[in-house]
Protein backbone atom coordinates (compact mmCIF):
# COMPACT_ATOMS: atom_id res chain seq x y z
CA UNK A 1 0.00 0.00 0.00
CA UNK A 2 1.06 3.67 -0.77
CA UNK A 3 0.43 6.33 1.32
CA UNK A 4 1.31 10.14 1.75
CA UNK A 5 1.80 10.19 5.44
CA UNK A 6 2.30 14.21 5.24
CA UNK A 7 -0.19 16.34 3.81
CA UNK A 8 -1.41 20.01 4.26
CA UNK A 9 -4.87 21.58 3.41
CA UNK A 10 -6.55 25.07 3.68
CA UNK A 11 -6.91 23.86 7.12
CA UNK A 12 -3.29 24.86 7.74
CA UNK A 13 -4.01 28.31 6.96
CA UNK A 14 -0.50 28.52 5.01
CA UNK A 15 -2.32 27.47 1.40
CA UNK A 16 -6.06 27.48 -0.43
CA UNK A 17 -5.56 24.13 -1.43
CA UNK A 18 -8.94 21.97 -0.63
CA UNK A 19 -9.16 18.81 0.61
CA UNK A 20 -11.64 17.28 -2.16
CA UNK A 21 -9.02 18.16 -4.35
CA UNK A 22 -5.88 16.85 -2.42
CA UNK A 23 -7.86 13.52 -2.13
CA UNK A 24 -8.87 13.40 -5.40
CA UNK A 25 -5.05 14.20 -6.90
CA UNK A 26 -3.86 11.40 -4.68
CA UNK A 27 -6.65 8.89 -6.47
CA UNK A 28 -5.72 9.98 -9.66
CA UNK A 29 -2.04 9.43 -8.54
CA UNK A 30 -2.81 5.75 -7.70
CA UNK A 31 -2.12 6.38 -3.74
CA UNK A 32 -4.15 4.04 -1.38
CA UNK A 33 -4.35 6.88 1.07
CA UNK A 34 -3.40 10.46 2.38
CA UNK A 35 -2.86 11.83 6.28
CA UNK A 36 -4.00 14.99 6.72
CA UNK A 37 -0.81 16.73 8.77
CA UNK A 38 -1.95 20.15 9.79
CA UNK A 39 0.23 22.62 11.53
CA UNK A 40 -0.56 22.63 15.18
CA UNK A 41 -3.65 20.66 15.78
CA UNK A 42 -5.30 17.55 14.92
CA UNK A 43 -8.53 18.76 15.45
CA UNK A 44 -8.57 21.24 12.13
CA UNK A 45 -8.50 18.10 10.36
CA UNK A 46 -11.64 17.09 11.56
CA UNK A 47 -13.27 18.22 8.44
CA UNK A 48 -12.06 16.24 6.17
CA UNK A 49 -13.82 12.69 7.35
CA UNK A 50 -17.10 13.67 6.43
CA UNK A 51 -15.31 13.66 3.06
CA UNK A 52 -16.59 10.18 1.03
CA UNK A 53 -13.86 8.29 -0.50
CA UNK A 54 -13.78 4.89 -3.07
CA UNK A 55 -14.16 2.08 -1.59
CA UNK A 56 -10.27 0.86 -0.48
CA UNK A 57 -9.20 4.69 -0.70
CA UNK A 58 -7.87 5.68 3.22
CA UNK A 59 -8.01 8.87 4.57
CA UNK A 60 -6.35 9.31 7.73
CA UNK A 61 -5.23 12.41 10.49
CA UNK A 62 -2.30 13.52 12.33
CA UNK A 63 -0.55 16.92 13.12
CA UNK A 64 2.29 18.53 12.89
CA UNK A 65 4.23 20.00 15.59
CA UNK A 66 6.50 22.98 15.96
CA UNK A 67 8.72 22.19 18.51
CA UNK A 68 12.19 23.91 19.77
CA UNK A 69 14.45 21.38 18.03
CA UNK A 70 12.59 20.95 14.94
CA UNK A 71 8.74 19.98 13.68
CA UNK A 72 7.47 16.64 14.54
CA UNK A 73 5.02 14.56 12.89
CA UNK A 74 2.45 12.77 15.29
CA UNK A 75 -0.13 10.27 14.79
CA UNK A 76 -2.80 8.33 17.04
CA UNK A 77 -3.91 10.83 18.90
CA UNK A 78 -7.98 11.26 19.24
CA UNK A 79 -8.02 15.37 19.62
CA UNK A 80 -6.27 18.60 21.10
CA UNK A 81 -5.98 17.34 24.19
CA UNK A 82 -2.26 16.31 23.86
CA UNK A 83 -1.51 20.22 23.72
CA UNK A 84 -1.09 21.00 27.34
CA UNK A 85 1.29 24.58 26.58
CA UNK A 86 -2.07 26.83 25.29
CA UNK A 87 0.60 27.87 22.72
CA UNK A 88 1.55 26.36 19.37
CA UNK A 89 4.98 27.28 18.54
CA UNK A 90 8.36 26.04 19.82
CA UNK A 91 7.26 23.45 22.33
CA UNK A 92 9.99 21.57 24.32
CA UNK A 93 10.39 18.61 22.17
CA UNK A 94 11.01 15.99 24.89
CA UNK A 95 7.68 17.21 26.64
CA UNK A 96 5.64 17.15 23.66
CA UNK A 97 7.22 13.60 22.77
CA UNK A 98 6.42 12.51 26.74
CA UNK A 99 3.42 13.52 26.37
CA UNK A 100 2.13 11.92 22.78
CA UNK A 101 3.67 8.92 24.00
CA UNK A 102 1.73 8.65 27.07
CA UNK A 103 -1.79 9.35 25.06
CA UNK A 104 -0.35 6.28 23.23
CA UNK A 105 0.89 8.23 19.73
CA UNK A 106 3.91 7.94 17.98
CA UNK A 107 6.24 10.98 16.58
CA UNK A 108 8.38 11.08 13.90
CA UNK A 109 11.13 13.88 12.76
CA UNK A 110 9.40 16.02 9.53
CA UNK A 111 12.45 17.27 7.07
CA UNK A 112 15.26 16.78 9.83
CA UNK A 113 17.78 17.80 7.08
CA UNK A 114 16.15 20.36 5.71
CA UNK A 115 17.22 22.96 7.69
CA UNK A 116 14.57 25.22 8.60
CA UNK A 117 12.34 23.80 11.41
CA UNK A 118 14.52 21.09 10.80
CA UNK A 119 16.07 18.21 13.46
CA UNK A 120 19.72 18.44 11.97
CA UNK A 121 22.17 16.72 13.78
CA UNK A 122 20.27 17.20 16.89
CA UNK A 123 18.54 14.63 16.30
CA UNK A 124 21.28 11.89 17.16
CA UNK A 125 19.97 12.97 21.35
CA UNK A 126 16.38 12.13 20.88
CA UNK A 127 16.49 8.42 21.63
CA UNK A 128 14.00 5.81 21.29
CA UNK A 129 12.45 7.40 17.69
CA UNK A 130 9.41 4.78 16.32
CA UNK A 131 10.61 6.27 12.54
CA UNK A 132 12.15 9.43 10.60
CA UNK A 133 10.99 10.91 7.71
CA UNK A 134 13.22 9.95 5.01
CA UNK A 135 11.36 11.06 2.00
CA UNK A 136 9.94 14.41 2.04
CA UNK A 137 8.63 16.21 -1.31
CA UNK A 138 9.78 19.78 -0.72
CA UNK A 139 13.48 18.79 0.29
CA UNK A 140 16.58 18.05 -1.56
CA UNK A 141 17.48 14.90 -2.78
CA UNK A 142 21.32 15.52 -0.64
CA UNK A 143 18.59 16.61 2.25
CA UNK A 144 16.73 13.15 1.55
CA UNK A 145 19.56 11.22 1.35
CA UNK A 146 20.89 12.40 4.75
CA UNK A 147 17.90 11.13 6.21
CA UNK A 148 17.90 7.53 4.64
CA UNK A 149 21.01 7.87 5.70
CA UNK A 150 20.54 8.04 9.62
CA UNK A 151 17.89 5.59 9.40
CA UNK A 152 19.97 2.80 7.80
CA UNK A 153 22.77 3.92 10.40
CA UNK A 154 20.39 3.88 13.70
CA UNK A 155 18.33 1.18 12.17
CA UNK A 156 15.12 3.05 12.24
CA UNK A 157 12.33 2.18 10.15
CA UNK A 158 11.81 5.06 7.33
CA UNK A 159 8.47 6.63 6.00
CA UNK A 160 8.00 9.48 3.91
CA UNK A 161 5.15 12.04 2.66
CA UNK A 162 4.93 14.61 0.07
CA UNK A 163 4.45 17.73 2.47
CA UNK A 164 2.34 18.93 -0.18
CA UNK A 165 0.55 22.69 0.17
CA UNK A 166 -0.74 22.66 -3.11
CA UNK A 167 -2.78 19.71 -5.96
CA UNK A 168 0.64 19.50 -7.55
CA UNK A 169 2.93 17.79 -5.12
CA UNK A 170 0.70 15.38 -3.46
CA UNK A 171 2.58 12.39 -3.90
CA UNK A 172 5.88 13.12 -4.69
CA UNK A 173 7.09 10.90 -2.00
CA UNK A 174 4.69 8.67 0.18
CA UNK A 175 5.09 5.81 2.64
CA UNK A 176 5.07 2.15 1.06
CA UNK A 177 3.31 -0.50 3.72
CA UNK A 178 3.54 -4.09 3.02
CA UNK A 179 0.72 -5.34 4.79
CA UNK A 180 -2.79 -3.42 4.16
CA UNK A 181 -3.22 -0.59 6.55
CA UNK A 182 -6.98 0.57 7.08
CA UNK A 183 -6.92 2.19 10.74
CA UNK A 184 -4.13 4.29 12.19
CA UNK A 185 -3.75 1.40 14.55
CA UNK A 186 -2.84 -0.19 11.85
CA UNK A 187 -0.19 2.23 10.85
CA UNK A 188 1.22 3.28 13.77
CA UNK A 189 1.82 -0.69 14.44
CA UNK A 190 3.35 -1.45 11.09
CA UNK A 191 5.65 2.07 11.23
CA UNK A 192 6.95 0.30 15.06
CA UNK A 193 7.42 -3.09 12.89
CA UNK A 194 9.89 -1.29 10.11
CA UNK A 195 7.06 -3.03 7.82
CA UNK A 196 7.53 0.49 5.60
CA UNK A 197 9.78 2.33 3.65
CA UNK A 198 9.72 6.18 2.15
CA UNK A 199 9.50 6.24 -1.36
CA UNK A 200 10.30 9.19 -3.68
CA UNK A 201 7.95 9.76 -6.07
CA UNK A 202 7.91 6.26 -8.77
CA UNK A 203 12.01 5.88 -7.01
CA UNK A 204 12.91 3.99 -4.32
CA UNK A 205 15.75 5.41 -2.49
Amino acid sequence: MRIDLHCHSKYSHDNYLEPRLLIQEAIEKKLDGVCFTEHYSLDASLPVEEITVPEGFHVFRGVEISTNLGHLLVYGLEDDTWNIWSRDNYLDCREVMERVIALGGICIPAHPFRGQNSFGDKISGIHQLDAIETHNGLNTHEANQKAVHFSRLKNIPSVGGSDCHNRGQVGTAYTEFKNPITTMKDCIREIKSGNCKGCHGSMKI
